[in-house]
């Protein structure tokens, strides 16, 4: 049986508090995963309700790629990353990233997915 530890929007949502606190405007502790996506759409945003509407489109796009690399798992992923990376472990840690783009990598593994 695999181990498999994956929670993508939480992971944005990390970064978003990163991005943040490195640019001098630290999130207030305590914000809502809501209020923070908010606080960062906000950024770019007209209106509020354009903000929750552009949380709200990321967090179920972030949740549909969690949601395929489960329901894909054993049968298109597990092979790609024995084939690709010679990883034979049984355990797997999904985590969405930015660098150059949004990625989601497999940390023990070293796996990428561009997105």
């Amino acid at each position: 049986m695999f181990e498999i530890t994956i929670d993508l929007y939480q992971d944005w949502n990390d970064t978003v508090k990163e991005i943040f606190r490195g640019s001098g405007y630290p999130l207030p502790e305590g914000m809502s995963d809501k209020e923070i996506g908010v606080a960062y759409f906000m950024q770019t945003a007209q209106t509020e309700e354009e903000a929750e509407k552009l949380r709200e489109a990321n967090e179920q796009r972030i949740l549909g790629l969690q949601q395929t690399i489960q329901e894909n798992f054993e049968q298109v992923i597990l092979p790609d990353i024995r084939n690709r990376t010679g990883y034979t472990g049984d355990s797997f840690s999904f985590k969405w990233v930015y660098n150059n783009g949004e990625h989601i990598i497999e940390e023990q593994s070293a796996y990428r997915i561009p997105l």
